[in-house]
């Protein structure tokens, strides 16, 4: 017999999703680098159970994709160890998915996720902030200001189904990448991750 969750969701299936949950939250910790240069913040994991860290979704190839274009000698399948390497690591506003919430719920989670966020910054302190959804721009930016967090806040349209969106996503991150590390940085994290 299936029993419901007080939210009306199968008590088997709820319990399967806070496991999976926790097991991404795990694997993102695998590749929390020592030192956070650029957070990355999404807007939550999606919903479709594609997440980042997986490196099975839209926002993984984008970032990958421009991490490449900036630095050719990255090796595409070793790309989350040199992202860590790098000192960079992409965090959610929101622990659960909010894309298939209706915007007023959508809205209340994000700003929900902003206590959490001010922890992170605090916690990590890092030189650059890249909002990777423009919605959650301010949510980002509140966060930072709580933390007392000063430094560079670079906000970017999710580089969804769009091309337009991809392109401008790619065009304002790729000169972030480039003034932040040298040519002669990535040759050297690069140089780690293959030994």
């Amino acid at each position: 017999m299936t029993t419901v969750s007080p939210v009306g969701v199968p008590r088997s299936r709820a319990c399967g999703a806070q496991k999976s949950a926790a097991a991404k939250e795990r694997l993102r910790e695998r590749y929390r680098p020592e030192r956070v240069r650029i957070l990355f913040v999404g807007e939550s994991p999606p919903a479709s159970g594609r997440f980042f860290y997986q490196a099975d979704s839209g926002l993984y190839s984008a970032i990958r994709d421009t991490f490449l274009a900036a630095f050719p000698d990255l090796r595409k399948d070793h790309f989350l160890e040199s992202f860590r390497s790098m000192g960079c690591y992409l965090v959610d506003l929101s622990e659960k998915p909010v894309d298939r919430l209706d915007a007023r719920a959508r809205r209340r989670a994000c700003m929900a996720g902003e206590t959490r966020l001010v922890r992170r910054i605090r916690q990590l302190d890092p030189e650059i902030i890249v909002t990777v959804v423009q919605s959650i721009a301010e949510n980002v930016e509140r966060a930072a200001n709580s933390a007392g967090w000063n430094g560079l806040h670079v906000v970017l349209p999710y580089p969804g189904r769009w091309q337009r969106y991809r392109q401008e996503f790619r065009r304002k991150l790729l000169p972030v990448l480039r003034a932040s590390f040298g040519q002669g940085l990535v040759l050297e994290e690069l140089g780690k991750i293959q030994s």
